[in-house]
């Protein structure tokens, strides 16, 4: 016959209680008188069951929290029923039937916890946890359930390291190198969800080799709080190691920038587009107004923004009569333009469609924004339009020529140009993965190639960052710390992925594809008031000889002279 939990722990509470009340009353040379004992059972049961609903805890999930409750309650009970019974407060009693009864009862209640869980499942792999806080000490509770059996907390902490928190030993990185032997444990679980970057990558190369498994917690605003933390843990991943955090950003100047305007987001279905639109929500945005001529990217934005009133744009940038129309009906305060066709090689296939989509679609974006009034027009532009050797990248830099130029009649007109960003579509990294999980080589085009990285979201922020100190004319540059080589990368992605049989293969460059990547020219930038953003010194360019000259080009026959003639640091590279 089955009996409901919760009856056969209130039936455990009787029970302790009569015995440890006829041992104290035993030992105090007191009466045992039933009525008594009846009187206080009900008076816990009542604070136990309705104040702290404590009858209904299981066993099997006991807590020092639940030690406490129980301590609250009988000490609450004692000065209630003390005096009822005795006229009078007795301490030596009291302690010693305080004593007796929680030194039993929760004796039991933490031998069944261990036994229970023990016995529930067999420990059969090893698990250290990197980081003794709030995370990690509630990660091994969470592991008590599990096959892991915590075998370390590793903490850089001096203060806490060796001791120990539930029996288990914190010790410091150095320590458990020491300590482990040559055959590798089952996990590291790295608990610390606010830890910058740069110390996840520094604990992943000293430890990796140790470990046949390394987990992380996502960041403190991706963790759910009504899940455990161990069915949150994610993979390491190559964007973890590669990321730097802005040591410098500034969310007050942003939230002052975004908050209750009216924004305007063209490409915002892309990759960018998309993260400055959870951007903007973020910071409290009035309204977004989504423009994208992708009818599903847009669907998908949409679909996502819901603390925000959205409108969906199914609009290209190039057909300026409807990109005046949107302009006139929805007036947007701010416009941050990140449409653009990005893909080097597919650029260079399509010329002329490159031409009117990133140069004409700017240019109609640009002068709709001033006609219509808009406070601040901020473009994403790319470090391929410094030097460049490519159509994409010369389209780029021809749109940052008319935005530095265009400025003024009360719309501040700014770019902002920075490197790759982590995960995008179209980027080596999701490229990767798709041949390691379809268990291909790896396609690198030169040993020596090297490009910038960023996260996507806070690339994103330092945009919006830019853009709030703007005031007209500047191209602002990211710093994106130290360019990486693209075979590390590769190699790391490889590591990561635990396949043993995936090698990399050089497929030599692309057309228009350079070895590196520059986001300033010597000498041509200015400091702001944050490290992290400087500024290229504007180039003139003559506004009206401008629009000449991009008349010119798009019907001109030989589009690659006409550019070189706009750009004379243009340096086409066909075939290397």
């Amino acid at each position: 016959m089955n009996i409901d939990k919760r009856i056969l722990n209130f039936l455990v509470i009787i029970i302790f209680t009569f015995i440890t009340f006829w041992w104290t009353f035993f030992i105090f040379h007191q009466p045992f008188e039933i009525y008594i004992v009846v009187s206080v059972i009900i008076i816990r049961m009542i604070a136990s069951r309705f104040i702290f609903d404590d009858y209904s805890l299981s066993w099997s999930k006991a807590s020092q929290k639940s030690f406490i409750i129980k301590s609250i309650v009988y000490i609450a009970a004692f000065f209630i029923y003390l005096p009822i019974f005795y006229g009078e407060i007795r301490f030596s009693f009291m302690v010693s039937e305080l004593f007796l009864y929680l030194f039993t009862i929760n004796f039991t209640m933490y031998m069944y916890y261990y036994l229970v869980n023990k016995s529930r499942t067999e420990k059969t792999k090893s698990v250290v946890i990197y980081g003794a806080g709030r995370a990690g000490i509630k990660l091994e509770s969470e592991f008590v359930h599990s096959e892991y059996r915590v075998k370390y907390f590793v903490d850089d902490d001096r203060v806490i390291q060796n001791r120990s928190i539930d029996a288990i030993k914190v010790i410091s990185k150095k320590k458990l190198i020491e300590n482990i032997s040559d055959v590798k444990l089952d996990l590291l679980v790295i608990a610390m969800p606010s830890v910058a970057k740069d110390i996840t990558k520094e604990i992943y190369n000293d430890l990796s080799k140790y470990f046949k498994e390394i987990k992380i917690l996502p960041s403190m605003d991706e963790i759910l709080d009504s899940k455990d933390l161990s069915t949150q843990l994610k993979d390491i991943s190559v964007e973890d190691l590669l990321a730097r955090h802005p040591k410098d950003l500034d969310k007050e100047k942003i939230n002052s920038f975004i908050k209750d305007k009216t924004i305007l987001v063209t490409g915002a279905g892309g990759s960018i587009g998309s993260e400055i639109c959870r951007q903007c929500e973020k910071f409290g945005a009035k309204k977004l107004i989504l423009l994208d001529h992708s009818e599903y990217n847009l669907y998908a934005i949409s679909e996502e923004i819901k603390d925000v009133e959205t409108v969906c744009v199914m609009q290209s940038v190039v057909d300026a009569n409807y990109l005046d129309i949107t302009f006139r009906t929805h007036k947007p305060d701010i416009v941050i333009h990140a449409a653009a066709y990005k893909h080097v090689p597919l650029v260079e296939s399509n010329i002329q469609e490159a031409i009117v989509n990133n140069i004409v679609g700017t240019k109609n974006v640009i002068d709709a924004s001033i006609k219509y009034g808009v406070k601040k027009f901020v473009m994403i532009s790319t470090d391929k339009a410094v030097r460049p050797t490519n159509v994409m990248g010369t389209t780029k830099r021809i749109c940052e020529l008319y935005a530095q130029n265009s400025n003024g009649n009360g719309t501040d007109i700014v770019a902002v140009r920075f490197g790759n960003v982590l995960g995008s579509s179209g980027s080596v990294i999701p490229k990767f993965k798709s041949q390691i999980e379809n268990g291909q080589n790896i396609t690198v085009t030169h040993p020596d190639i090297t490009r910038y990285f960023m996260l996507i979201p806070e690339a994103c922020e330092l945009v919006l960052q830019a853009g709030a100190i703007g005031t007209g004319g500047e191209i602002f540059i990211l710093d994106m710390g130290e360019p990486i080589k693209i075979v590390d990368l590769a190699k790391k992605m490889i590591e990561l992925s635990g396949s043993e049989n995936i090698e990399i293969e050089f497929s030599g460059l692309r057309p228009g594809e350079k070895l590196y990547e520059e986001l300033l020219i010597d000498g041509t930038d200015c400091k702001t008031e944050y490290e992290s953003i400087t500024v290229a010194h504007p180039t003139k360019y003559d506004i009206e000889k401008l629009n000449r000259d991009i008349e010119e080009l798009l019907n001109s026959d030989n589009k690659i002279g006409k550019l070189k003639e706009i750009v004379p640091e243009f340096n086409h590279q066909t075939n290397i």
